[in-house]
């Protein structure tokens, strides 16, 4: 009986130790709306790797996005496939979307789930899909055929390549196959309840309490091992962007960057064509430091760059060559023919709007044909103070005298020296400066000799 008591009474004093050992589970939760983009791709990957070393069990990533860049796609989708963490991807809230892009991730996902009245697909390269004319609904009466892609090799590459993606995707998490290539290629789309019964994604959640509810214990493949997350009574952390993700977010957005670029350009060339201003030369260093930084990430076409560098050289050479504006307006055209083209892609929402190309467009002219070339003519201008513009200055002898005697020039008394003798009032001009002595010789004989 002893013996017995004393089990009971460890028993029952490891019971409350052991529930506490059994704390619940916490999740991270992620958020993205807008366009995929570097910045995207910087604060996922980044908070996922976060989330392994911190040990979390879940990672939970709500989107709600139009797509977004190829490159940042599949970035973020690499670090979801290596994540030792399970990554379910909620398109949330109602009302959202997972188009494009969102497709791609949200079949990347361990767990795919989607709140009603959501909806995905559309997963089509962005740079080959046909617009519809509103008069091509229908051919003699009939409804028409969807839209072809072109023929090409280059087409039939990109939409193979993104076939072959989305389907080694849903292969890998055991999801609809079939639909996924109906997305790519006829841009198709579902809403939730559609992709659930199609077997698209796993699950409907109405909220993210609904979410952790349903995939409670659900068996998942995560690093290549089957395993069970008890998600029932998870305590869950949002997550913001911090100010490196904010900051990238904004100096990647191609309208910005390409801002900060020309202000960089614009600030060096004024320094240079006005030396020593320095506030210009340093605000224009930082600023085509950013957009340098920004354009490493963005898909930039290097023919539209060296068009806008071309178009920036021809202004300047308008302002500084007698050309009579045939470098202005052939460096106008390369200019906003480059600035049209500096992006490869045709993201909404990655794109540099036309009236910001036509302004700036207006403000290049005004600055580089009018400003420089005023910077440039006060930098010719003759000095008119200091010592260097007294040499050459004229005035008069104020006695006679052979070597040394005064002169008054510029309303001044000035002590002056002369190899030849000067009379009271002659006319001299000063040739140099000797410390607190003029060096003179007569003007007259001067302007003769100049003749």
């Amino acid at each position: 009986m002893r013996r017995l008591l004393t089990l009971l009474s460890c028993l029952l004093f490891c019971l409350p130790l052991a529930s506490q050992g059994q704390q619940a589970g916490q999740a991270v939760l992620l958020k993205v709306t807008g366009v995929i983009g570097p910045a995207t791709d910087d604060y996922l990957q980044r908070n996922l790797k976060q989330a392994a070393a911190k040990g979390v069990d879940l990672v939970i990533l709500q989107i709600d996005t139009p797509g977004g860049l190829d490159l940042s796609m599949r970035e973020i989708i690499q670090d979801i496939i290596a994540s030792p963490v399970p990554v379910a991807v909620y398109v949330a809230p109602p009302g959202a979307r997972a188009a494009s892009a969102g497709t791609y991730i949200l079949y990347a996902a361990h767990y795919a789930a989607m709140a009603p009245g959501t909806n995905l697909g559309a997963a089509t390269p962005v740079q080959i899909a046909t617009p519809i004319s509103p008069a091509a609904g229908e051919q003699d009466g009939k409804p028409a055929a969807p839209p072809a892609h072109g023929d090409d090799a280059m087409t039939k590459k990109i939409v193979n390549d993104a076939v072959a993606y989305i389907q080694s995707l849903a292969q890998m998490r055991g999801r609809n196959a079939e639909w996924a290539e109906k997305a790519v290629r006829e841009a198709a789309s579902l809403g939730a309840d559609d992709a659930l019964r199609l077997g698209v994604i796993d699950i409907v959640a109405d909220d993210v309490d609904d979410l952790l509810a349903q995939i409670n214990e659900r068996p998942v493949s995560v690093a290549g091992a089957q395993t069970r997350v008890a998600t029932a009574d998870m305590t869950v952390e949002y997550v913001e962007p911090d100010w490196r993700s904010q900051l990238l977010a904004v100096i990647t957005d191609p309208t910005i960057a390409y801002v900060l670029m020309l202000l960089g350009i614009y600030g060096l060339i004024y320094e240079f064509a006005n030396p020593g201003m320095i506030l210009p030369g340093v605000a224009g260093a930082i600023a085509l430091l950013l957009a340098l930084f920004a354009f490493q990430v963005l898909p930039i076409n290097y023919a539209g760059l060296g068009l806008i560098i071309l178009g920036v050289g021809f202004m300047i050479g308008e302002a500084v060559l007698p050309s009579f504006g045939a470098l202005g307006i052939g460096g106008v055209i390369a200019f906003v023919i480059g600035s049209i083209i500096l992006l490869e892609t045709d993201v909404p929402g990655y794109g540099i709007s036309l009236p910001v190309i036509a302004a700036f467009a207006l403000v290049s002219v005004f600055f580089l044909v009018f400003v420089v070339q005023m910077a440039l003519k006060a930098r010719r201008r003759p000095v008119v103070s200091g010592q260097e513009e007294m040499v050459g200055s004229v005035g008069t002898a104020l006695a006679d005298f052979e070597s040394k005697g005064p002169v008054h020039i510029h309303g001044e008394r000035w002590a002056a020296s002369s190899e030849r003798p000067l009379h009271q009032g002659q006319r001299v001009r000063v040739v140099a400066m000797e410390g607190l002595t003029l060096r003179v010789e007569p003007a007259d004989e001067t302007e003769r000799t100049e003749e």
